[in-house]
C-alpha cells in the first residue's frame, strides 16, 4: 500500500479493494487527514470526516472506491478534495457531475455548489473561488473568478427544461450542470502540472463524497444532463446497460473551440453517442456533428465534426446525457466504481488527448481492473467491435459519421444499449440509419451478407449529401458496400468512392439501403474501372494514372476522405500516363474519381504519405 497516514490521531479501518474484507469503515478525526496518492482506497461501508478539519486528499490519480449496497452513510463536516481539469475556455462548455456534496454532518448525499470549487495552492492548500456578478460573463484563471451565469443543469421536470442554477447549492448528487471554462493562464503548478496553461483551467473539488445508490429520475423521451457522481472512475457500459428506464446510450457534448463567443447564434458544436454494445467490449463512439445555432438554440447549418474517444469508463467529474425510455429512473450504484486513471489508453477519457496513445497495447483484453463489482475485465477485449464507419458530407459543411457495429447478439429491431437515436432529429439536414421510423447514428445487428440497412435523409431545403465508408473496422465479412438507389435500381460502391446526391427538400426515409451485394445495374461501371490504374506514388509524391487503353478521359478529380474537392484536372485527353503532384497534401486517405466521355465515373481510394 502506497496510501501515506500524515497523522496518526484518527481511527483507521478501511480495506484496500478487497485485500482486507473484513474491515469495513474510515474515521478521520479532527486536525488530521489521510493523503492518498496514486492508488485506489476501498472503504466497504462509510467514511465520516467528522469536523471541519478532517480532511481527505486524493491526489495523482487516487481514487475513493466505497462497498456500500445502499444509500449513503458517509457524514461529517469535513472535505474529501480531489483535483479535476476542464478542457474549455471561458467561451465553451463543459459538463460536469460533482463528486461531493456540500458539508452537511448528518449522514447521506447533500446538493453541491460551485463555490465548492476551489483554486489549487499546493497539495493540500485551496483558496475559495470568486463568484462574479451574473452580468460578469467570462471567468478568470488568475485571479480565480467563476463566471455563474453559465451554471446550469437539466434534472426532469414537468417540462423537461434547463434550470438555473448559479452559485446555489442546489446541484443533487447525480444531476449534472454546465459550465464555462476561465480566460488566461495560471502558472501555479501541484503535481508536475499547471493549474492552467491556457483552456484547461484545474479545480479542487472540495467536499462530502457521494457515495451509495443515487436515483436519477427520467422521463419518456426526454433528455437530462447526469454524470459519474463518485470520487472514483465508473464502469460506465455497465451503469448504461442496467439503466432499463433509459435507451443505454450517453450523450457527450462537444464545441468547437475556436469560436469565442458568448453569443448563441455563434456556438457551433453538437453531441457525440456511446453505445455499450457487449458488456465484453469497449463499445462504440460516434463523434458528434457541429451545427450552429439561432438565437433561441435551434439548429442550423452543419458547421464540422468532433473527434474520436474512448468512452468506456467514465473519469471523475464528467457530465453526459441520457434519455429516457420511460417515465421512472434509473440507478448509479457503487458497484459501477472501479479504479481506472483517465486516459484514452484506459478507455476513460474526459476530452481527447492528442499525447494519449493505445499503440503501447500487447493484449487483445484490458488488463486486471480493481472494482467493487469483482467483474472480471480481464475478458473485455480491446478490440474494436466490427463496424462501418460511414461519413456524409452535409452541403460541403460538415460531417455525419454514422456507425454499423456487428454484435452477434443485437436483433434487426431497436436494441437497449446497442442502437443510439441521433439527438439531432430538428436540424436542417441530416443522414441516419432508419428504425422503427425513428433516426439512428448508430445501428447494431448481427451481420447477414443479405442484409439491406435502411438510410435515410432529411433536409428542410435542397441539400447536397456525399457518402463514403470512412473506415471499416475488425470486420471483414463484406468485400463491398454499395449504396442501393431503389427507385434508379442502381449500386454506388462506397467502400473504394463516394456517392454524390442531390436531394430536393423533404424527408427521404424509404428509397436508398446500404448492401453488401450488387444487384443488376451498377452506378460504376466495373468493367470501365479496369481500364485503368491509379495509385500513389509517395516516394515521388506524385498521384499516377495508367491508361492502356487510352480511353477519353473528360476529368480527374481529388477529394478527401469526407468527400472535400483538393483539386480538379479537366479535359484531359487521352493519354497512357497521367501524374498529378500530391506533395503539398496532409498524410490521408483521399479518393481519386475519373469521368470519360462514356459518361462514367470510376473510384478509388488512395493513401498518401508525405
Amino acid at each position: 500500500m502506497n496510501t501515506k497516514i500524515l497523522k496518526q490521531s484518527f481511527l483507521l479501518v478501511a480495506g484496500f479493494l478487497f485485500q482486507l474484507p473484513v474491515q469495513s469503515q474510515m474515521y478521520v478525526s479532527s486536525n488530521s487527514y489521510v493523503y492518498s496518492s496514486n492508488v485506489a482506497v476501498f472503504i466497504k461501508q462509510d467514511l465520516e470526516l467528522n469536523a471541519t478539519s478532517s480532511n481527505f486528499y486524493l491526489r495523482n490519480d487516487a481514487q475513493l472506491l466505497q462497498g456500500t449496497s445502499g444509500t449513503s452513510s458517509n457524514k461529517g463536516l469535513g472535505n474529501l478534495s480531489v483535483f479535476q481539469e476542464g478542457t474549455t475556455n471561458n467561451f465553451q462548455y463543459n459538463y460536469w457531475c460533482s463528486p461531493v456534496g456540500g458539508n452537511i454532518a448528518s449522514a447521506g448525499n447533500s446538493p453541491f455548489g460551485i463555490t465548492q470549487l476551489r483554486d489549487i495552492v499546493d497539495l493540500t492548500t485551496s483558496n475559495a473561488p470568486t463568484i462574479l456578478a451574473t452580468n460578469n460573463y467570462n471567468g478568470t484563471a488568475s485571479p480565480f473568478a467563476i463566471a455563474p451565469y453559465w451554471i446550469w443543469k437539466l434534472p426532469v421536470t414537468s417540462l423537461t427544461s434547463w434550470v438555473y442554477v448559479g452559485a446555489a447549492s442546489t446541484i443533487n448528487a447525480g444531476e449534472g450542470f454546465t459550465m464555462k471554462g476561465t480566460s488566461g493562464t495560471n502558472t501555479t503548478s501541484v503535481n508536475g502540472i499547471q493549474n492552467n496553461p491556457g483552456s484547461k483551467q484545474r479545480y479542487d473539488f472540495r467536499g462530502k463524497p457521494n457515495d451509495g445508490t443515487i436515483s436519477i429520475p427520467v422521463l419518456f423521451e426526454e433528455l437530462i444532463l447526469t454524470g459519474n457522481p463518485y470520487p472514483s472512475a465508473i464502469d460506465l457500459s455497465a451503469f448504461l446497460t442496467a439503466a432499463t428506464n433509459s435507451t443505454g446510450i450517453a450523450y457527450f457534448w462537444e464545441q468547437d473551440k475556436t469560436v469565442n463567443s458568448h453569443f448563441i447564434a455563434d456556438y457551433k458544436g453538437g453531441y457525440g453517442a456511446f453505445s455499450p454494445g457487449a458488456l465484453n467490449s469497449v463499445g462504440v463512439y460516434v463523434p458528434a456533428t457541429f451545427y450552429s445555432y439561432d438565437g433561441s438554440g435551434n439548429q442550423g447549418v452543419v458547421t464540422g465534426t468532433g473527434g474520436n474517444y474512448e468512452r468506456r469508463f467514465s473519469p471523475v467529474g464528467q457530465g453526459f446525457m441520457i434519455e429516457g425510455s420511460a417515465n421512472g429512473a434509473v440507478e448509479m450504484k457503487n458497484s459501477y466504481r472501479v479504479f481506472v486513471k483517465e486516459g484514452a489508453a484506459n478507455y476513460s477519457q474526459f476530452e481527447k488527448n492528442t499525447s494519449q496513445s493505445k499503440t503501447n497495447k500487447t493484449s487483445a483484453q484490458l488488463a486486471s481492473i480493481a472494482s467493487v463489482s469483482g467483474y472480471d475485465y480481464s475478458k473485455v477485449s480491446v478490440d474494436p467491435t466490427p463496424q462501418i464507419r460511414l461519413n456524409t458530407l452535409l452541403n460541403s459543411q460538415g460531417v455525419r459519421q454514422l456507425a454499423l457495429a456487428f454484435i452477434p447478439e443485437a436483433t434487426d429491431g431497436v436494441d437497449h444499449a446497442m442502437d443510439a437515436l441521433s439527438t439531432s432529429d430538428d436540424s436542417p439536414a441530416d443522414v441516419y440509419f432508419v428504425m422503427n421510423d425513428n433516426e439512428y447514428v448508430i445501428n447494431a445487428l448481427s451481420f447477414d451478407i443479405d442484409k439491406k440497412i435502411a438510410i435515410g435523409f432529411r433536409n428542410t431545403a435542397e441539400a447536397n449529401y456525399k457518402i463514403t465508408v470512412n473506415k471499416v473496422l475488425n470486420f471483414t465479412g463484406a468485400e463491398n458496400i454499395y449504396l442501393h438507389n431503389k427507385t434508379a435500381d442502381t449500386y454506388h460502391d462506397i467502400k473504394n468512392s463516394f456517392y454524390d446526391l442531390t436531394l430536393a427538400a423533404g424527408v427521404n426515409n424509404t428509397q436508398f439501403e446500404i448492401t453488401f451485394k450488387k444487384g443488376v445495374t451498377l452506378g460504376i461501371d466495373s468493367q470501365e474501372s479496369k481500364s485503368f490504374i491509379m495509385y500513389q506514388n509517395n516516394t515521388t509524391k506524385n498521384l499516377t494514372i495508367n491508361n492502356p487503353k487510352q480511353k477519353e478521359l473528360v476529368a480527374c478529380n481529388l477529394y478527401d476522405i469526407v468527400g472535400k474537392l483538393i483539386f480538379a484536372k479537366k479535359d484531359l485527353g487521352s493519354n497512357i500516363d497521367y501524374s498529378f503532384s500530391t506533395a503539398g497534401l496532409s498524410d490521408g486517405i483521399y479518393i481519386v474519381k475519373l469521368s470519360t466521355t462514356e459518361d462514367t465515373d470510376i473510384g478509388q481510394k488512395v493513401i498518401i504519405k508525405n
